[in-house]
């Protein structure tokens, strides 16, 4: 949608389309009142997509598959086509309503308004977990450079993982109070050729620094594959953007052709990380392989720095669409607009995660049960079940219903196995 700005020009959102004042259903819009159009061309879209895609699941691709042996990158595939079909069930859901915008739109055109908060719970849950696990990923990696660091914030001292984690949202504060998300096209670009930056320092490390791939590994471990398949499914978390992306397109007829490239690069990056990492520490491997890297080698330091990309770059992605619902749902009860107050909500909201990430710094089984709870919830099970309620298709057997109920089921089976087996680490670890 183009909104333009006082001085007559007209703004383009690439990330995010705009969100109506007000409440969509609260107002009863009908089909008819609205008309989207976008301004982001493919490429923009592209940048975006694989920006929300590979990012922070690429460093914890080898500890999934050493958790479920060789024979789980099968998972790995299953996951990316499944969420690969959900993706374009988003879009077709979209295509029924107009006016639809947002997931919560998704959740409200198919099961009224019990079904727009359901969505939005586990939506913005994923999101900011997300985020928050950015925060803890960043504090990691710097402790690990630079392991004896301490800094003292007005006049406390806090050491290790905990200032780390500070700075890094202190870095990131600003890209969470930018509001011209044309801006973050750039980043989104930049984080993407973090991912391949990574790939290639890791190689290094391997062939020139004296690591090798001499893990020979297992072929399979059963009481691993929920922590595998969990991870998997959290590298594929991003559904929850993907109405805005579509609304925000130009063409979108192209939307289908942007989720085929992004989702296979995506799938390139993570099997050859995985590959590499378990042939490098097999069973060793940490929850994040630059954990496992010597600290000393220029490659290893490249890799680390360069992975720190990432957060930075994808924490205003995940959290805009939260900042916007609050932003609207403060502007639905104040008659002057939430313009003033926009600065203050985002900053509480920086702060929160913050906090979150200090209680929890546990990367590796909050990233499994936000894959197992969340990702696999919003990502898998809501989209075919608001495409079945939608579309109706749920009314005709035929390969389509088979196609569904198959994912279905096999999100459900990641849900339950890979919950109860996150939920038991986090407990165990306290």
């Amino acid at each position: 949608m183009e909104t333009k700005s006082q001085n007559g020009k007209f703004l383009s959102l690439p990330l995010l389309a705009e969100y109506d004042q007000f409440d969509r259903a609260e107002k009863g819009v009908t089909s008819d009142s609205v008309i989207i159009t976008g301004k982001t061309s493919f490429l923009e879209t592209a940048f975006h997509g694989l920006n929300a895609l590979s990012g922070v699941g690429i460093l914890s691709t080898p500890y999934a598959l050493s958790s479920g042996g060789w024979l789980s990158m099968i998972l790995l595939l299953v996951i990316a086509c499944a969420t690969f079909y959900t993706s374009l069930l988003i879009k077709r859901c979209m295509d029924f309503d107009p006016t639809i915008r947002s997931y919560p739109d998704i959740g409200d055109r198919a099961f009224g308004k019990a079904g727009r908060i359901l969505v939005s719970v586990f939506m913005n849950l994923e999101l900011y977990l997300v985020a928050t696990g950015f925060l803890i990923l960043a504090g990691d990696n710097l402790h690990n450079l630079l392991p004896e660091a301490n800094f003292c914030f007005w006049g406390l001292s806090i050491g290790g993982k905990q200032s780390f984690v500070l700075i890094v949202a202190l870095v990131i504060l600003p890209t969470v109070l930018l509001k011209n998300m044309s801006i973050l096209a750039y980043v989104s670009a930049s984080a993407v050729l973090a991912s391949l930056v990574i790939i290639g320092s890791i190689f290094w490390a391997a062939t020139y620094d004296g690591i090798g791939f001499h893990k020979r590994g297992v072929i399979l471990n059963w009481r691993g594959i929920p922590t595998s398949f969990s991870l998997y499914a959290f590298c594929y978390c991003a559904h929850p953007v993907f109405p805005t992306l579509y609304t925000s397109m130009e063409n979108q007829k192209h939307f289908s052709k942007v989720m085929l490239l992004c989702f296979s690069f995506a799938t390139i990056t993570y099997a050859s990380i995985a590959a590499m990492g378990y042939s490098m520490f097999g069973s060793d491997v940490e929850s994040q392989i630059t954990l496992n890297l010597p600290t000393e080698k220029f490659s290893s330091k490249l890799a680390i720095y360069t992975a720190l990309i990432n957060p930075i770059a994808k924490y205003s992605l995940m959290m805009t669409p939260i900042i916007n619902r609050l932003e609207e749902r403060f502007q639905s009860h104040n008659d002057k607009g939430s313009s003033s107050f926009s600065p203050l909500i985002r900053t509480i909201l920086v702060i929160s995660s913050v906090a979150v990430a200090l209680t929890i710094p546990l990367f590796g089984y909050l990233m499994s049960l936000v894959g197992a709870f969340l990702s696999v919830t919003a990502s898998i099970l809501l989209p075919c079940l608001c495409y079945l309620k939608i579309s109706g298709t749920y009314r005709k057997i035929r390969f389509e219903i088979v196609i569904i109920g198959l994912t279905v089921l096999m999100g459900i089976l990641i849900f339950v196995t890979g919950t109860y087996t996150s939920l038991i680490e986090i407990i165990q670890h306290f």
